[in-house]
């Protein structure tokens, strides 16, 4: 099987430090998208894993967040694609809880649900801790430009020299695709 892991604020859409709170403030990513949605017609599993501390800071509440996801959904089937299934943290970096990223309880959840090791997993992401997770977890780390990419390339320069970095989610895709394929 053929598994992919996304990460959502900064890779599908974008990202805010205010936290996007409901689906009007909820906009994908140009091309992010058409980019799942090819990921899923050449055979990959979608799988996402995003940390949604907003939650517990009561900035808005699981409904709000269902209707953000049914909407994400919604729009790549409408482009002929799938996801799988859709992974989140509720917890504040306080909590300390294992399934906020960088821990790795979401991880483990996927690959319990998908029932698969997640050894060379592709993991896009576009922060630090999204990598660390994906490390800590044998999984091959992939990190966008886009959401924090820019800064986490600044702040670890050091330690991204050995994982792909790609402008946004489609050009990662478009790779991703074309290695499958080869």
């Amino acid at each position: 099987m053929k598994l992919i892991i996304l990460d959502r604020d900064g890779v599908i859409n974008f990202d805010s430090d205010e936290y996007i709170k409901n689906i009007n403030e909820w906009h994908p990513i140009p091309g992010s998208l058409e980019a799942i949605a090819k990921l899923s017609q050449a055979g990959f599993k979608i799988a996402v894993a995003t940390n949604q501390s907003g939650i517990n800071r009561g900035l808005f509440g699981i409904q709000e967040l269902d209707e953000m996801h049914q909407m994400l959904h919604n729009r790549v089937r409408e482009l002929g694609g799938y996801i799988d299934a859709i992974f989140f943290c509720p917890h504040q970096p306080k909590d300390h809880c294992d399934c906020r990223k960088p821990n790795t309880g979401l991880f483990r959840l996927i690959a319990n649900f998908f029932q698969v090791s997640l050894n060379g997993v592709p993991t896009i992401g576009d922060s630090w801790r999204d990598i660390e997770a994906a490390l800590s977890m044998n999984c091959r780390p992939i990190l966008v430009r886009t959401g924090k990419g820019e800064e986490t390339l600044q702040l670890h320069q050091e330690d991204i020299k050995k994982i792909p970095v790609y402008t946004d989610l489609s050009a990662a895709a478009a790779e991703l695709i074309k290695d499958s394929i080869l």
